[in-house]
């Protein structure tokens, strides 16, 4: 079994955004939607990244992995470095619900709407993530 697949079957909303690309709910939060992003490597290692900010050693801890099930067994030498491990576009799909908690904020204060303490740490958090996607890109 392969890193990706191993990972892959252990958590949930798995959706493939390209070849050897994938997005995912992460496992050490209740999201409804994904937010991290999985990438196999040529050779066959598997990057994975959450955009909400848990850390890759959390993640594998809650489905019951170690960094050591991300490579193959055996890693052939790429000469070529990696240059930007997640497209633009995976993040944006990841934080796509952001999007949306931030234009119903913005629609209501437009409006002259006052948001509540709760709506506005919610704005906080959908700001960070979006954030966190951006740098994740490279952007």
């Amino acid at each position: 079994m392969t890193p990706a697949e191993k990972f892959l079957s252990r958590v949930d909303g798995v959706k493939q955004t390209g070849p050897g690309r994938w997005i995912f709910r992460v496992p050490t939060r209740k999201d409804k939607r994904p937010s991290g992003s999985a990438r196999e490597l040529e050779d066959g290692r598997l990057l994975i990244h959450d955009f909400a900010g848990d850390s890759v050693p959390e993640i594998l801890a809650a489905v019951g992995l170690e960094i050591t099930d991300l490579f193959p067994e055996k890693i052939t030498t790429d000469k070529r470095g990696e240059r930007r491990p997640f497209p633009a576009a995976d993040a944006l799909r990841c934080v796509a619900f952001e999007c949306l908690v931030v234009c119903a904020a913005a629609a209501a204060l437009a409006a002259g709407q006052h948001i509540s303490s709760v709506d506005r740490e919610r704005l906080l958090v959908a700001a960070e993530r979006i954030r966190n996607a951006a740098n994740g890109a490279g952007l």
